[in-house]
């Protein structure tokens, strides 16, 4: 258990059945009466992210979490096979507790935030930034740098991103995981 005030972000609790994690917080006081938390909080199962408000001293249930190093070996079914850096043990995680599955290739490190009372796993983050090789684009023309449009491509992966128009076949550029937005040319 742990008091209302000792939240900070990335702690989990347990509240009404479901597993969070707090992304935000604010510490009140407001003119009159009792400090105040307002906390936002991100459901481990869907995602989905609510406001919610405890006074100072709350008793809250605080689940203590790992995250540990695993790499991506390969797809099995519908499940993804990781590795254990450190104990070489392989793990089935469901694509859709994944963070950036659409980014992520074979070999990649992750890693995996597990519930260390149930050895449960919550989620899997892949690295912000991925560098992918370009599979197919439009060909682009020479001197197009001046602007900054952009246009189709698609990545080793098969996940489909925006890149600028000098951009061609077989170049490897860096992608942010989380919106899937270009970063930039990868120097070899």
């Amino acid at each position: 258990m742990i008091n209302s005030q000792d939240i900070k972000k990335g702690v989990c609790i347990r509240m009404d059945g479901k597993l969070y994690f707090c992304i935000d917080f604010l510490h009140r006081k407001p003119g009159k009466g009792n400090t105040i938390m307002n906390v936002t909080l991100k459901d481990v199962v869907n995602g989905g992210v609510i406001e919610k408000r405890f006074n100072i001293g709350e008793k809250l249930e605080d689940v203590r979490v790992e995250r540990r190093p695993y790499q991506y070996l390969y797809k099995d079914g519908e499940d993804l096979v990781f590795m254990n850096n450190e104990t070489f043990e392989q793990i089935n995680i469901a694509p859709s507790l994944v963070n950036g599955v659409n980014f992520l290739k074979e070999s990649e490190n992750v890693e995996v935030v597990v519930d260390s009372s149930t050895e449960t796993v919550l989620y899997a983050d892949v690295p912000v930034k991925v560098h992918l090789q370009i599979t197919w684009t439009e060909p682009g023309l020479k001197g197009d740098t001046a602007t900054n449009t952009l246009k189709p491509a698609r990545v080793e992966t098969g996940a489909e991103i925006r890149v600028p128009l000098f951009i061609e076949e077989g170049e490897i550029v860096e992608v942010d995981s989380r919106d899937g937005s270009y970063l930039g040319r990868v120097k070899a």
